[in-house]
């Protein structure tokens, strides 16, 4: 069984992923996910084991989606503490046949993270921002930062992009890395002024991004902060804003952005997608993403098709 289980490396993950496919395969599986089990999408939430010793977890996301045939699990974990240039997250997503169970591939998933977690925010901000934003602020400069950049950059000419990180040198280093219309600055609340899009990607356990900073009617995407315990965000933005999750249940359980504030979750950005519930882009609207299983099953599942297409045309 093992010798048959194909090996799909992070560079080959990124050589197949396109934000034109990949971005309509995130929306169509979002709209699944909030319209189970009718859809034929089943998924729980995600089980994670604690590892009080280094702060760390070990996170296990199932999910099977009927129509699109697939069937998968992510395995991650989350280590905050790492240095030396190791990474803080790490992931494999493991395909299996729909019919046999048998595993059919094993994909490195940090790259699959990276990007439908972007393409989640980009479905997001479709549906919650009216006409074209000029401004995007971006908090953070790690992966999901660089990402972000990239997928909402597919859906929009900015003419102006600000980054700001804790250590300023990264802010920098990616500003110079995304190019010249890209600038960082060493002041939050200047990155995030009179932005049209923010985007929160930190590990920071207490808010980077207050509420007096955003202008009416801005719109932010809130990815980073992944623990109950941490929040990125102002509870006060949380409060006031139109607050929007990709798993309302997710949200409530996982999100120190949700829990610390109380925050009521208008709908899920799946409920938009399918028409079920109208967006409130006239005000301040907020998409807290905790990244869920299906995500990662689609993602995963056009990765091998892209390259089946590829090898079939090639013979």
């Amino acid at each position: 069984m093992v010798e048959n289980i194909r090996l799909i490396s992070a560079q080959v993950v990124e050589e197949v992923l396109k934000y034109d496919e990949l971005i309509p395969v995130i929306e169509s599986a979002l709209g699944k996910f909030s319209n189970r089990p009718q859809s034929g999408v089943i998924q729980p939430l995600r089980t994670c084991l604690r590892i009080p010793a280094v702060d760390g977890f070990l996170g296990v996301m199932p999910a099977y989606s009927e129509s699109d045939g697939v069937l998968s699990t992510k395995l991650l974990t989350f280590f905050p503490h790492n240095s030396g240039g190791l990474s803080t997250h790490s992931a494999l997503t493991v395909l299996f046949h729909c019919q046999t169970g048998v595993p059919t591939a094993i994909l490195d998933a940090d790259v699959i993270t990276a990007y439908r977690t972007a393409a989640a925010s980009a479905v997001a901000t479709k549906h919650l921002v009216s006409g074209s934003p000029k401004k995007l602020a971006i908090l953070g400069a790690g992966v999901q930062a660089r990402s972000h950049f990239y997928a909402l950059s597919h859906l929009y000419n900015f003419y102006e992009v600000t980054i700001w990180n804790h250590r300023p040198e990264k802010a920098k280093a990616l500003a110079a890395e995304l190019g010249n219309h890209v600038t960082s600055v060493d002041d939050a609340e200047k990155a995030v002024r009179d932005a049209d899009v923010i985007v929160t990607a930190t590990n920071s356990s207490t808010p980077v991004l207050k509420a007096a900073w955003v202008k009416s009617g801005a719109h932010v995407n809130a990815v980073g902060s992944c623990r109950p315990d941490w929040h990125e965000i102002d509870p006060l933005l949380m409060q006031t804003a139109a607050v929007y999750a990709d798993s309302k249940e997710a949200a409530l359980k996982e999100s120190g952005d949700v829990i610390k504030a109380g925050a009521t979750i208008v709908a899920e950005i799946g409920e938009l997608v399918l028409g079920k519930v109208q967006p409130r882009n006239s005000e301040t609207t907020v998409f807290k993403s905790l990244g869920i299983a299906i995500e990662d099953a689609v993602a995963a599942s056009l990765v091998l098709s892209k390259l089946d297409a590829h090898t079939a045309s090639t013979q």
